[in-house]
């Protein structure tokens, strides 16, 4: 950066970037495998859970299947960063080789990263500054070429990129936005 003042996004932002489909199919993956998360994990997102997640018919939102717990939280994860980041953040955790791998290849593009198993909830959010260049169909097609044969799918590569980087693709898209509408 050209200055000491970094501008960060909300967490939340990441639903401008996101499908709605594959937004619900991460919080749904997040609920159906919370016991396979560290207790501290699985606490903060209890506790967010219970306190800004309404599903009908349960006084106790935390006690209600996956399936359904995931289309209510929807709109806490659409509007409340911090449960969004804890559901990222649980996410990442649980899907350890694809960390890993996505960790390994931002290094060797000599991306600036906290190590993977950091909690990236504690950042403030989201870096607004992509590298110039690297799309997404830049970064796929490397990340290809260095694991060959690796079976991923895209919105997780595309989704392990933004959450490693503590960075969304704000300014890259910004730009492209503007070009279009001329």
């Amino acid at each position: 950066m050209d200055n000491n003042k970094a501008e960060f996004f909300p967490f939340h932002g990441i639903n401008e970037y996101m499908l709605p489909d594959y937004r619900l199919h991460v919080i749904q993956m997040v609920f159906l495998k919370l016991d396979q998360l560290p207790g501290e994990r699985r606490s903060a997102i209890n506790g967010l859970v219970k306190k800004h997640v309404q599903v009908p018919g349960f006084r106790n939102s935390t006690q209600a299947p996956a399936g359904i717990k995931g289309r209510s939280a929807i709109s806490t994860f659409e509007r409340r960063p911090e449960f969004t980041a804890q559901i990222l953040q649980g996410w990442s955790e649980l899907n350890p080789a694809l960390r890993q791998k996505v960790y390994e290849f931002l290094k060797a593009r000599e991306w600036e990263l906290l190590p993977p198993e950091a909690d990236r909830t504690k950042l403030p959010g989201f870096l607004v500054e992509w590298p110039k260049g690297q799309d997404y169909d830049v970064l796929g097609a490397a990340f290809n070429e260095m694991y060959p044969g690796l079976e991923y799918a895209e919105n997780d590569l595309r989704l392990m990129i933004v959450w490693l980087a503590g960075r969304l693709p704000y300014d890259m898209y910004e730009e492209e936005e503007v070009e279009e509408s001329e």
